[in-house]
């Protein structure tokens, strides 16, 4: 189950910039509109917000504060563990059990359930601004 909380001041603001990049390209490296990696996408959507968050994926898990997936709230960090141990991707809570993050080359920025099989079994956690 996924919270029902209201969103703190602006958060739902971050959720909606994140969805509006939906249909990005995927760059490696990338930090801009003319293209995001997952990272990168993040990072991109925080500094909208005057929030300076570290570049990688590893170092974004290690900020704020960590956050229960039964609490989540629009704008936190979904970390998740996919090709390696540790946190090697990262995306946005938009509410309603969705994230958007720059999945790969092939989907580029995209929309998708936190209770996909394939996300279900990689989620490792969620970070908020303390």
């Amino acid at each position: 189950k996924f919270a029902s909380k209201p969103a703190a001041p602006g958060r739902a603001d971050m959720a909606g910039l994140a969805l509006s990049l939906v249909g990005s390209r995927y760059v490696s490296g990338g930090t801009s509109r003319g293209g995001f990696d997952c990272s990168g996408l993040v990072s991109f959507v925080y500094s909208n917000f005057g929030i300076k968050l570290p570049r990688t994926s590893r170092e974004q898990a290690a900020w704020g504060k960590a956050v229960e997936k039964a609490n989540l709230q629009k704008g936190d960090i979904l970390l998740f563990s996919i090709h390696r141990s540790g946190v090697d991707h990262v995306g946005i809570y938009v509410g309603g059990g969705e994230f958007v993050h720059a999945a790969n080359t092939k989907k580029g920025v995209a929309k998708d359930k936190l209770s996909s099989g394939f996300y279900v079994k990689h989620y490792v956690g969620a970070r908020r601004a303390n």
